[in-house]
């Protein structure tokens, strides 16, 4: 399994969210939250889609599609759901410590 592939991936995603260039030494952010908030979930879905498809094409004998491609589409989306979970239930943790601050 190749892990930098990934890793490169998971870095352009990451400079794309940001709206930052690779080796940039400022954080320039140019969209808002909503946007990219989003945007993430827009990317997640479609990563759901894509391995529901992948996996109806394998499931017909689509000779284009091989398990291997089936299954990091499926480990893909899995991974990026876990994550727009995880994120969640920070911003939920988040807002909770507001709500209890003293005013």
């Amino acid at each position: 399994m190749r892990v930098d592939g990934f890793q490169g991936e998971m870095q352009a995603m990451m400079f794309e969210a940001t709206g930052t260039k690779p080796g940039a030494t400022g954080q320039a952010v140019g969209a808002d939250f909503g946007q990219l908030l989003n945007s993430a979930i827009n990317n997640v879905n479609s990563l759901s889609k894509t391995s529901s498809n992948m996996q109806m094409r394998f499931d017909r004998g689509d000779a284009d599609v091989s398990l291997s491609d089936v299954m990091i589409a499926r480990n893909k989306s899995s991974v990026a759901f876990e994550a727009t979970i995880q994120v969640r239930n920070k911003l939920v943790e988040a807002y909770k410590e507001l709500m209890n601050m003293p005013v």
